[in-house]
């Protein structure tokens, strides 16, 4: 299911992404959730949302990274 704010993201990420990272989550989340709703554009047997969620992470990933239990923009 789509999120339509960030404090709809489940409390796992919520609790530990900075605020400018969850628009990014979010925005990837629903974006790939779209985008894979045909069971034919996913691989193996993944649910709709297991795929959304890792492309969500993915493009967190882009921008942040973590340092030790805290996720920090990554520079340059």
């Amino acid at each position: 299911m789509p999120y339509h704010r960030k404090d709809d993201l489940p409390e796992s990420v919520r609790k530990h992404l900075p605020s400018h990272a969850l628009d990014i989550y979010l925005k990837a989340f629903n974006s790939a959730w779209d985008e894979y709703s045909d069971p034919g554009s996913r691989r193996g047997d993944e649910s709709r949302e297991a795929v959304a969620h890792k492309v969500a992470w993915a493009a967190v990933k882009q921008q942040y990274r973590k340092e030790g239990d805290r996720w920090v923009r990554r520079s340059g």
